[in-house]
């Protein structure tokens, strides 16, 4: 390769120690902290920042009286060095599991409901193919899954693409709309009225859930279409255990996604009550990083992902 073409980072003798040093800023906002969590001297610190920002010709952190904060350029930096550390980091977990005999690790996000319904048939797929295969599946909201996909400490994620979101380098295939049921545990008293309509659940006790989310406005707005009010008497969570342990031991309701309610009404944990809520859920999909390259496993569970899509919710997904 010749020099007009050397990465930048080459030509500045980039250190592992100056990414560490950005993150440990970011995170302490004090440079001498950063510096005693690094274990070393702040001048050397200050250095290694002063060096960093020599060569990119731009200032990373600026100057507070009681400590410091990231410019736009140095929240640049901050992300990428965060992706290189995580990257540097699963590298060396890969050779380990290599070394060691196993295939490989994978760590993958979903919301609740593929979490329920896709990802245990992708897993047991993958698993079937490579034993030796270390899955990691966090369950969590699409905010909380994403920021750890920018961070680098998942390599894929099923869930929902919103509007806040950045979508620089992500990738998103849609998989399917999500459809709510009303649910409430069985032997509801609601259960034996002949029609039940919007009408007799206003003045029911509600688990809903918080209050900015998508699926509680429209939720709220199902009523108000129907020039109802929307039910007053509510417990605000997103903790499905909370909510299925609420509702057996109360006459309260709650609104979940209709997967999710089918999943528990089998199990005879919760009965779906009988009428068709106009609201839904916007629909979820495989969100993937266009910027990095997946391991080998990490191919290996989108493969197992695509068949199980493909199986479960009748959706073909492009994995090259």
């Amino acid at each position: 390769m010749s020099a007009p073409y050397t990465h930048w980072f080459i030509r500045a003798r980039l250190k592992t120690r100056q990414l560490l040093l950005l993150v440990a800023m970011a995170e302490e906002g004090n440079i001498h902290r950063a510096a005693q969590v690094l274990n070393m001297t702040q001048p050397a610190a200050s250095k290694l920042l002063k060096d960093l920002e020599d060569a990119l010709g731009a200032q990373l952190f600026e100057r507070l009286p009681r400590g410091v904060r990231p410019t736009w350029y140095g929240e640049t930096m901050v992300r990428h060095a965060r992706m290189a550390l995580a990257s540097l980091s699963q590298a060396h977990d890969e050779i380990e599991a290599l070394k060691a005999g196993r295939f490989g690790q994978v760590s993958v996000g979903a919301i609740t409901t593929p979490g329920m319904t896709l990802m245990p048939a992708a897993v047991a797929l993958v698993k079937q193919e490579h034993p030796n295969l270390r899955v990691a599946l966090q369950i969590e909201t699409s905010d909380v899954l994403m920021e750890r996909l920018q961070q680098g400490k998942l390599d894929m994620m099923v869930g929902r693409l919103f509007e806040s979101h950045d979508k620089t380098a992500l990738r998103y295939q849609p998989l399917v709309e999500e459809p709510v049921s009303a649910v409430a545990r069985p032997g509801h008293p609601l259960l034996s009225m002949p029609s039940l309509s919007l009408r007799d659940l206003v003045g029911a006790g509600w688990i809903v859930p918080p209050a900015g989310s998508v699926l509680r406005h429209r939720f709220e707005l199902t009523f108000q279409e129907e020039g109802l009010e929307a039910p007053v008497n509510l417990i605000e969570t997103a903790a499905l255990l909370f909510a299925t342990r609420m509702l057996q031991q109360s006459d309260m309701l709650a609104v979940l996604a209709a997967d999710v309610a089918r999943y528990y009404a089998e199990h005879g944990m919760l009965t779906v009550l009988p009428i068709q809520l106009a609201c839904k859920m916007d629909a979820y999909g495989l969100i993937t990083r266009t910027d990095r390259l997946l391991s080998p496993a990490g191919r290996a569970m989108l493969e197992a992902i695509r068949k199980a899509a493909l199986s479960v919710n009748g959706v073909a997904l492009d994995v090259t």
